[in-house]
């Protein structure tokens, strides 16, 4: 199955990804051919380092996506962007509706957890988003210090609202230093990590989505979830996204429990 890849520094001089159009194609030739068939191109937004114009990035993503076709390559692109958390609370829906993904009414943003640890500053933009109406993916949680010590009991009430994890295949692979990484294994294998991304940045990460799989057959995902995670389950939010404000849970009751009941009903009527 191909995979799908929605966290990309893909987009030519805008940010610490690749420094040219020369580069991107380098990179989209290298993921394509490790059977990538559609990816996000996710610059950062937001961030104090790269300014950027978020109206500006469906005509860069277009400008790349036309270059890729001219090359030849079997790799289709759909505009994103990587909101960093101290810039998400100068969005608003218009500018998040530039790089979100996903149906009507289940439209989804990628959101960058803060390196320095999650605590209420996150909360609060993800809170923010939230209330705009979109559904967030939470951007390599792992790589948020302390978030085996604290940080991941932080996002419960984000969790509880709907967002997704997704995992870095570079945290996986080790690249990030050892506490990303043991964060980054436990959440694939205690199955709370939606998805992985490769986080890749062409001209300085060469890395690609297909490593992914073996790093977390490594970490404890069998064949099929580590198919899921880098194939069905992204694939699974482009095309159907997350519901901003998911219907309020209801207990579970095995299946067949709704029909004894009705017999049990129609048995007391009877008498």
């Amino acid at each position: 199955m191909p995979h799908v890849d929605l966290h990309l520094h893909l987009l030519p001089g805008v940010d610490d990804g690749p420094p040219d159009e020369a580069a991107s194609l380098e990179h989209a030739e290298r993921i394509a051919r490790a059977g990538v068939s559609e990816a996000t191109a996710t610059p950062h937004v937001g961030h104090p380092w790269f300014p950027l114009d978020i109206a500006s990035i469906p005509a860069r993503t277009a400008a790349l996506q036309a270059a890729i076709d001219r090359a030849g390559l079997p790799l289709r692109l759909h505009a994103g962007g990587e909101i960093h958390p101290d810039g998400a609370r100068s969005l608003e829906a218009d500018d998040l509706a530039l790089i979100a993904h996903g149906p009507e009414r289940a439209r989804w943003v990628l959101l960058e957890v803060p390196f320095a640890g999650i605590g209420e500053p996150f909360l609060d933009a993800c809170s923010h988003v939230r209330g705009h109406g979109y559904g967030i993916v939470i951007a390599h949680p792992e790589r948020a210090a302390g978030f085996l010590d604290g940080g991941r009991e932080r996002l419960r009430p984000v969790l509880e609202a709907g967002a997704l994890l997704q995992v870095n295949v570079c945290s996986l692979l080790g690249r990030h230093g050892p506490e990303a990484r043991a964060g980054a294994q436990r959440l694939v294998r205690d199955g709370a990590a939606y998805l992985l991304a490769s986080d890749g940045h062409g001209g300085t990460r060469a890395h690609t989505l297909a490593d992914g799989r073996t790093a977390a057959l490594a970490a404890g995902a069998s064949p099929l979830r580590a198919r899921q995670l880098t194939g069905a389950n992204p694939r699974f939010l482009l095309r159907h996204g997350i519901p901003a404000q998911p219907p309020r849970p209801r207990a579970w009751r095995p299946a067949h429990s709704a029909r004894v009941d009705a017999a049990v009903a129609a048995a007391r009527a009877r008498r």
